[in-house]
């Protein structure tokens, strides 16, 4: 996506030192870096019911070819087989979605006005729903669904294990994978609980390697919410109105910015 990106400044010694990294990554042990993300798409299917906050930064390139990250925070709180509410909530966007298993709502709370969408079935229905039919992908999804390895490893050409991070204080394993259109990192949880703690998308096939950032904190586990917890209700004020003149409402970007031709 051409209007995405994220702001680099490095000394020339820290160029030399992101390139001698490379260099040894290249010969770390790609079995071992299978096992670390199997291991982590083993226990986010397994975990039947687990909640998180996170930020978030989705870069944007300007005519002028200036690099700026639009930030966003939210949670998210899942159920599995067929249950999830999720918020995000940035400079000038405020949103809340839920999936109860038969319908996919989705509110805007600064605009008043929300959409639902008749989807039956579990979340990793859900999400083929909005990507393939709706066009409407959900960020990091790809994390979310069982069995997430199968699809996070399609296409991939190329693993690197880059040994050990701290995201937030937490020690995590650091791996790289490459496609022909994308680049991805992830930074998974060391220890019982190997859970996502950061996940960037690079995009680069496209001038500019354009990103999408997202951590993860907070992470809970627990038995599935009860009562309420997955049913949405309109607010008092709040209008109707279908998907595609929702979408056109309620942007994640001020009308000054304006999307290019190159998606």
């Amino acid at each position: 996506m051409s209007n995405f990106s994220i702001p680099y400044r490095t000394s020339l010694l820290a160029c030399s030192a992101v390139l001698a990294l490379c260099g040894s990554a290249a010969q770390a042990d790609e079995a071992d870096a299978k096992l670390i993300l199997k291991a982590m798409s083993d226990y986010m299917t397994a975990t039947q019911a687990f909640t998180f906050n996170y930020d978030s930064t989705l870069d944007i390139i300007t005519n002028d070819n200036q690099k700026l990250g639009i930030a966003a925070s939210g949670s998210v709180s899942l159920a599995r087989p067929d249950k999830i509410h999720a918020t995000r909530e940035g400079g000038f966007v405020d949103i809340e979605m839920t999936f109860d298993g038969q319908t996919f709502s989705l509110l805007g709370k600064n605009a008043a006005l929300y959409t639902q969408l008749p989807i039956e079935g579990s979340i990793e229905h859900m999400i083929d729903e909005l990507r393939n039919r709706y066009g409407s992908p959900l960020p990091a999804a790809d994390l979310l669904i069982p069995n997430a390895y199968d699809v996070l490893m399609s296409e991939v050409t190329d693993i690197k294990d880059l040994g050990v991070g701290v995201i937030q204080g937490q020690v995590c394993d650091h791996l790289a994978f490459r496609t022909p259109e994308i680049d991805w990192q992830i930074w998974i949880a060391q220890g019982d609980q190997p859970y996502p703690c950061r996940y960037i998308i690079t995009t680069h096939a496209v001038s500019q390697a354009p990103q999408y950032r997202i951590d993860i904190r907070d992470w809970q586990t627990s038995e599935a919410p009860t009562g309420n917890a997955f049913t949405f209700t309109p607010p008092d004020g709040a209008t109707e109105i279908n998907l595609e003149a929702y979408l056109k409402q309620v942007k994640d970007l001020p009308d000054n910015y304006v999307t290019g031709d190159t998606q």
